[in-house]
């Protein structure tokens, strides 16, 4: 693929824990793209293992795009990605996670739409999943088409994987610095009702390669994920962004979704039996 010289006016901002054999993968499909970033930031969230090391080599490779960001004391994602976005120096930022990759054509596509279309706060895409030993990501990709989403429909539920946000740097909101799980849906409800319109690429521009939500393997993180989702309700709440009928009916919809969960769950463990 020919690369377009005109950088995007883009940083990328990518957490990094305990990453050291995915983050090259990550890196280089930035690196690839038809249209590059004008910065990658790299943010170690105090790893233990040699991830700080391979950010490093990384940055010796591209010193002119790369920056790397080392944090003292283990923060978690949210303060991690925070930490990249106040040292940003571009007008759009984009998220991607270290174990994650994107399509080729990513960043062109979805940065025309937002700069052809300046009243749109955020921006996401579909993704695919792959496995580890899958082929690079190559599809064909059609004409870029986007639908609005609407408060209620993000009020349901996260329509957006981190990876696939791209934003407008100087919006207000933040992720919240100690919130480890539902933090993504909470800064884009955050932005949602208060910053501006929220649209979603229907192109799947990314791929991931463990389910967003897995069935299995999470069985740990399940309640901490669902006590993330009822806090989000109730800081909305407290913002005055709902109101306390709102509140209560998020909250049984949110407990519903849980039950289905572990029930899913359940029948997996049962079926691989």
């Amino acid at each position: 693929m020919l690369m377009n010289s005109f950088k995007a006016p883009i940083s990328v901002i990518i957490p990094c824990y305990r990453c050291a054999t995915t983050i090259e993968r990550a890196v280089q499909s930035v690196i690839n793209q038809s249209q590059q970033p004008s910065e990658i930031i790299l943010v170690d969230d105090a790893s233990a293992d040699d991830t700080l090391r391979a950010l490093q080599k990384i940055e010796q490779q591209y010193p002119d795009l790369i920056q790397v960001i080392r944090l003292i004391k283990n923060s978690g994602a949210s303060a991690a990605r925070n930490k990249g976005w106040n040292a940003a120096s571009q007008p759009y930022i984009a998220f991607l996670d270290s174990d994650d990759s994107w399509h080729p054509q990513k960043i062109e596509l979805q940065y025309t739409y937002m700069r052809t279309h300046p009243d749109v706060i955020l921006s996401g895409h579909g993704y695919k999943l792959l496995s580890d030993d899958q082929a690079p990501l190559d599809w064909k990709t059609d004409n870029v088409t986007a639908k609005p989403i609407s408060q209620g429909q993000l009020l349901l539920s996260n329509r957006f994987i981190t990876p696939s946000v791209m934003l407008k740097r100087d919006i207000k909101a933040r992720f919240i610095d100690t919130q480890r799980y539902m933090e993504d849906h909470m800064l884009w409800l955050t932005i949602i009702f208060e910053e501006g319109r929220i649209v979603k690429l229907d192109n799947e521009i990314a791929a991931i390669y463990k389910k967003p939500f897995g069935v299995t393997g999470l069985s740990s993180h399940l309640w901490l994920m669902e006590k993330g989702e009822l806090g989000n309700y109730q800081r909305l709440y407290h913002a005055k962004h709902i109101n306390i009928f709102q509140l209560g009916g998020f909250l049984i919809y949110s407990l519903l979704k849980y039950v289905r969960r572990l029930m899913i769950y359940w029948n997996v463990l049962q079926w691989k039996k």
